[in-house]
């Protein structure tokens, strides 16, 4: 466990850059960021930027005609097999590539995914890449960039490093992250990481690093870099503050407007730094207001909870302690068992939506995290308990429209949006605390009026879901 202090020693900050400098960069490029985003928590950094969660021409021609700099793309991958991951992606990157023939808006890709590390690298990123080449448009490198600071994933010196400046921080692949069912890993280091997880077929030392040093040298030594970067090599940037994402941004900006061309495997804050958005301070409970209007449909809103970490659980105790909301099990070994699933589910529906009448409704799977004999049946398992998530708030929704949506957990936010709530198009209008936990408007479909809130199941602190659920009741 280190400090922040400890991490940064004897390294300078850097100039600081003005976000606004970076949007101007980005407005004159004419650009527009297609982010696939591989469950919807990526939102959680940015704000009021078109969310497909369809990725047909006519949707992603609609988004790229919003006049926003990004659009998200919910691809929900790391719920997936890498077979069909790698589908996936390429749907979406052919696709995105139409529209942009068929408006004359120019597109670049980024590969969002976890800031711990986990998620289908390097084979998503690989394959826009593989897109981008048969359309005439080879790119010269992958640029890595896990760090969420406000999150507590920073990189410096190349290690990745997950923690809190209260706690201090611990190498990310010594974590409870890299245990993960589906993308465990032991490395820390990302030039470790990712021959790690390529099987080799990246050497460590292929891996280009852009040391804290370098880049608050400023862009320019960022871009001196990235000049040298070729034949689609990996690029791991140092990255620990806000500052540091803007200096980069200006770095890759000039690097592209002398000819390189990437494609990005990133962490949350990512996006809102390359297009130069200023952090959103979190929505007040006005600003929720403003979205339900005359929408306010019954008591209670709906907390759905299926992420399985630790501090979710901690989450939902202090949720518990404070609000004392109606708790519904979906009973995991149910749901497995063909002959008791459909009349245990009803049952839930029916519990859901007689407690909304009263108040505040937790929907939560059973907290003993069920694993599978090896990853494709963790992940199989995984599914069919995200179908049962799904069935029980499109029922409830269909009875009984709750006054919020709040989604725990990458997986469960993307399922519960698309499939339970059945939203199409939206708007990320911004977090509801620092840089993390997103509020979507849905724009069409049967939750239009209704606050969805996407709530990744590794950020915040305990009192974290307490604190979102008192904005969203005042």
């Amino acid at each position: 466990m280190a400090t922040l202090a400890e991490l940064v020693e004897g390294v300078p900050q850097g100039p600081a850059v003005d976000p606004a400098q970076v949007a101007s960069s980005v407005r004159e490029s004419g650009r527009v960021l297609v982010v696939l985003d591989d469950d919807p928590t990526g939102t959680q950094s940015v704000a009021d930027l078109p969310v497909l969660t369809g990725w047909s021409v006519e949707d992603l021609t609609w988004a790229l005609q919003q006049g926003e700099p990004a659009v998200y793309v919910m691809t929900n991958s790391r719920s997936l097999d890498a077979a069909d991951a790698e589908q996936r992606n390429r749907e979406v990157a052919t696709a995105a590539l139409e529209a942009s023939r068929a408006t004359g808006v120019p597109v670049g890709f980024v590969s969002r995914s976890d800031s711990t590390l986990r998620g289908h690298f390097p084979l998503e990123p690989n394959t826009l890449a593989h897109v981008l080449e048969q359309a005439g448009s080879p790119i010269d490198g992958i640029v890595l960039v896990p760090a969420f600071p406000e999150a507590g994933r920073l990189t410096v010196h190349g290690v990745h490093y997950a923690g809190s400046a209260a706690a201090g921080f611990t190498p990310v692949g010594e974590s409870e992250f890299a245990k993960d069912a589906t993308f465990g890993y032991e490395s820390s280091n990302l030039r470790d990481w990712v021959a790690e997880k390529s099987g080799g077929s990246i050497a460590a030392d292929d891996v280009v690093l852009i040391d804290l040093a370098t880049l608050r040298s400023g862009p320019e030594a960022v871009a001196q870099v990235l000049a040298g970067v070729t034949e689609g090599q990996v690029v791991a940037p140092d990255i620990v503050d806000e500052n540091d994402l803007l200096l980069l941004a200006l770095g890759l900006e000039q690097a592209e407007q002398g000819g390189k061309r990437f494609v990005y495997r990133v962490g949350p804050p990512f996006g809102r730094g390359r297009i130069g958005q200023t952090p959103r301070t979190p929505l007040t409970s006005q600003d929720v207001q403003a979205i339900t209007g005359q929408g306010a449909r019954t008591t209670g809103g709906l907390i759905v909870v299926g992420s399985h970490v630790g501090l979710t659980t901690r989450q939902l105790d202090a949720l518990r302690e404070r609000r004392a909301p109606t708790e519904i099990e979906i009973d995991v070994a149910a749901v497995l068992d063909a002959e008791r699933r459909d009349a245990h589910l009803a049952d839930i529906v029916s519990q859901v939506v007689a407690g909304l009448a009263d108040g505040n409704v937790v929907v939560r799977t059973s907290r003993v995290l069920v694993r599978g004999d090896d990853a494709d049946a963790s992940l199989n398992i995984a599914r069919q308990v995200s179908a049962a998530v799904v069935h029980v708030v499109r029922q409830t929704l269909a009875q009984q429209a709750p006054r919020f949506v709040v989604a725990k957990g990458g997986i469960t936010s993307s399922d519960v949006a698309t499939l339970g709530l059945q939203i199409t198009r939206a708007f990320v209008r911004g977090p509801m605390l620092p840089g993390i936990v997103s509020l979507w408007e849905p724009v069409d479909g049967p939750a239009v009026g209704i606050p969805y809130i996407v709530f990744a199941g590794n950020v915040g602190d305990e009192q974290s879901l307490a604190d979102v659920v008192d904005t969203l009741c005042a």
